[in-house]
């Protein structure tokens, strides 16, 4: 067996499309609008499609919490964002915000503390 069977690269490219993991679900997206009403400041932040998830968007409010859900294509998440009139951005452009990266730090050392 070669480098590109033990990796099923091969099969992978028969199908000619990524094999995503799950498909983007109503749930995701009654998590992302549940999560902006119920707190301030929050700003949508599009992921693109990768070979093992569909699009995804993060969720980060003022504070830097943050969730992340799939939302099967850019175009959804925009629309949600513009009814909830909360701003959305590409992540590939502007990055992550710094409050996220800190809020997620806070709480792994929170979370190895014993808690």
């Amino acid at each position: 067996m070669g480098w590109r069977d033990r990796f099923g690269l091969r099969k992978a490219r028969r199908t000619g499309r990524a094999r995503f993991d799950r498909a983007a679900e109503d749930s995701d997206l009654t998590a992302l609008r549940d999560f902006a009403r119920s707190r301030t400041g929050v700003e949508f932040f599009v992921e693109p499609e990768t070979f093992a998830t569909a699009t995804t968007a993060v969720a980060v409010a003022a504070n830097g919490e943050w969730i992340r859900r799939r939302v099967g294509s850019p175009d959804v998440i925009r629309k949600v964002a513009r009814s909830l009139r909360a701003p959305v951005y590409d992540v590939l452009v502007v990055g992550y915000p710094q409050r996220m990266r800190d809020w997620t730090a806070r709480n792994k050392r929170g979370l190895s503390l014993g808690d």
